[in-house]
């Protein structure tokens, strides 16, 4: 079997959107009841809540989770409040606890898929469970180590499986904690449609102010879900208190969510126009990219017969100046233009290089 062949029929029994909520870390009884309670008040479907036991935290001596004595917390959020209960796992003994307090999910962090060893000790921890588990992406941008943590977890036979998108790091600043780069995962849903998705906003954006528009994007592109920290007292929070919301936001966010249909039936002669517009505009853009590249190979030539560096910052900040000023003009976005541009920059000094060294 092939992580295309699985059937990811647990999303299904779940209500869709999928959501799960809950704080980032567990911290203790009382305030894992709390939120579970108020959650379970708002009368929104939310069916799984979420809990930190373990925190792999970026720096030492900081709030790295209460450990085993949390997931005693979590069975009585599930007996009370009749939630199904996630939690992370990072190594075989949390598997060995997690699966002894009953945890109905359980998922992979970002630190953890990022690394082979890690995820295959887990893998076989795991062996053979009929327990749902999901896959964050990895902290770096890589495709590959993100489909490879599931092919090792299928390859213990774990069929039920799911993968969580919550962004990248970078070292750039930008408005979000963790880089979207939707187009990894869009990447990553166009070759296994089949494998449920589910965003993970508070990860994204670090803060609560994005957290309903990001999620909302991904419903608008064929997600099942969200998983969104949730807390009885977030400014009190121990571990990211910025990124998590109350249980009455939480409802609130989730009222206001439309789930988009996937279904043309009725309008596909119009859909069918406008995909020709663009894919003819594409296939222009193409040309001029062709043309373009052509012009840098002479200029490759000019440079490497008068012995000139190919990199000229005054001539790179001229390109990314004009640049934003006509996305300004046009009303597009500057921060758009500016990546296009870097990575039809960087071609060209690829394409430079080429000619340098007569490849």
């Amino acid at each position: 079997m092939t992580l295309k062949e699985i059937n990811s029929s647990w999303v299904e029994d779940l209500s869709q959107p999928l959501m799960i909520a809950g704080p980032c870390s567990a911290e203790s009884e009382a305030q894992m009841l709390e939120t579970a309670k108020r959650i379970r008040e708002t009368n929104v479907n939310v069916p799984i809540f979420r809990a930190g036991i373990w925190k792999p935290r970026t720096k030492p001596n900081g709030f790295e989770g209460v450990g085993v004595i949390g997931l005693n917390w979590l069975k009585k959020v599930k007996e009370e409040y009749g939630f199904k209960t996630a939690t992370e796992v990072a190594n075989a003994h949390h598997v060995a606890a997690a699966l002894e307090a009953d945890v109905d999910i359980l998922w992979i962090g970002a630190r953890s898929t990022v690394n082979p060893f890690t995820v295959q000790e887990i893998a076989e921890a795991l062996k053979g469970t009929v327990k749902t588990v999901l896959v964050k992406n990895p902290v770096n941008p890589d495709l590959a180590l993100w489909i490879g943590a599931l092919e090792r977890l299928l390859g213990q036979d774990i069929k039920n499986l799911g993968v969580i998108h919550r962004g990248f790091s970078t070292y750039q600043k930008t408005k979000y904690r963790n880089n979207p780069n939707w187009q990894i995962a869009l990447d990553f849903k166009s070759q296994y449609p089949n494998i449920p998705m589910l965003i993970d906003p508070s990860h994204i954006c670090g803060n609560r102010t994005g957290l309903a528009d990001i999620t909302q994007e991904a419903l608008n592109v064929g997600y099942q879900g969200a998983i969104i920290e949730t807390h009885s007292n977030p400014d009190e929070a121990w571990s990211d208190a910025a990124q998590q919301i109350t249980p009455e936001v939480l409802a609130d966010l989730i009222s206001n969510l439309k789930v988009r249909n996937s279904d043309f039936a009725g309008f596909e002669g119009e859909m069918g126009r406008h995909r020709t517009l663009i894919s003819d505009l594409d296939f222009q853009i193409i040309e001029m990219l062709s043309q373009r590249m052509k012009i840098s190979e002479k200029i490759g030539k000019l440079k490497k017969e008068n012995d000139i560096a190919i990199f000229q910052p005054a001539r790179w900040k001229e390109i990314t100046d004009y640049a934003t000023q006509k996305a300004t003009e046009t009303g597009m976005s500057p921060e758009f233009i500016e990546k296009i541009f870097k990575t039809v920059h960087e071609e060209s000094i690829e394409v430079q290089n080429k000619v340098m060294i007569n490849r």
